[in-house]
């Protein structure tokens, strides 16, 4: 896989793939359209961030970049890549509990908090990891 050199597009399956972890300075886009939403994504080698009708989706720490994010109301699945292991936090549904699965391993469940966000860490050593987030109660 590969950083995002034009910090986010569209996949031909209909997915998102964004950020860019190499970048010394931030760099953004603003109201990157898909199916009339908008997106917005800000990236660097600190933090990428995505969110959509201003709402955050995904914020990764440090940068990182995203492949393939696809979304609805009980499933979320991307890879992700960095140089260093990635705090990643998203905005789901208030107080539910989500199982991650990464690389085809469940690594937990994570329960929303009052404004619905969940974080989890995802070690990228040795390459990109497909995450799986499943909302489950």
């Amino acid at each position: 896989m590969a950083v995002i050199e034009e910090l986010i597009r569209v996949e031909d399956n209909g997915s998102i793939s964004f950020g860019n972890y190499m970048m010394d300075s931030k760099k953004k886009v603003v109201d990157f359209e898909v199916d009339g939403d908008l997106y917005y994504v800000k990236t660097f080698c600190e933090i990428t961030k995505l969110e959509k009708n201003g709402k955050l989706l995904l914020e990764a720490v440090p940068g990182a970049t995203v492949h393939n994010f696809e979304m609805d109301e009980k499933h979320v699945s991307f890879a992700v890549e960095g140089n260093e292991d990635i705090n990643i936090t998203m905005e789901l549904e208030p107080e539910k509990v989500y199982r991650v699965v990464i690389n085809g391993n469940n690594a937990g469940n994570v329960n929303g908090n009052l404004a619905g966000k969940v974080n989890f860490n995802v070690e990228t050593k040795g390459g990109a990891k497909d995450v799986v987030i499943e909302k489950i109660g």
